[in-house]
């Protein structure tokens, strides 16, 4: 079961941030463009946060049944002065949650506005914001060999 969360948690990962790219790129573009508000704008804005939500509950099964998460809690306090064990236990999921957030903030306020141009700056703002919390919230730097770009692993 671990494995196979791990492997969609990875895969799901490369949609996020392919779609939260894509998403910001065209904001940017209509609110510097001023160009008007489709209906492919609104339906990736929808992909990119469907694929958050997906991505945050394959994240939080994994929080509950990761060997990792599980020997953290073990030893809760000693695991906070290692910063590879923090990030995992702490820095990590609560970044992915803002971003979350941030996503859907975005995404209703975009709904509820009626013009182009602002409709798209607020995409660009509120996507490109959930965008770099993600990108700062992935574990770069915490073991590269043991964490392949694609994980595909099932038992």
């Amino acid at each position: 079961m671990y494995l196979l969360l791990l492997s969609l948690h990875s895969i799901v990962r490369w949609v996020v941030l392919i779609a939260g790219v894509v998403v910001f790129i065209l904001a940017l573009r209509g609110w510097l463009g001023k160009r008007q508000w489709t209906r492919l704008d609104d339906r990736l804005g929808l992909v990119f946060t469907s694929a958050l939500d997906t991505q945050l509950l394959l994240g939080l099964l994994l929080y509950v049944v990761s060997p990792l998460i599980r020997a953290i809690f073990a030893d809760f306090g000693a695991a906070m002065g290692v910063t590879g064990q923090r990030f995992f236990a702490l820095e990590h999921a609560l970044l992915m949650v803002i971003a979350v957030v941030v996503a859907h903030v975005g995404r209703a306020r975009i709904r509820r506005t009626a013009e182009a141009t602002v409709r798209h700056r607020q995409a660009a703002l509120f996507f490109g914001l959930a965008l770099v919390l993600i990108v700062l919230a992935i574990p770069w730097p915490f073991a590269p060999a043991a964490r392949p770009l694609f994980r595909l692993q099932i038992g």
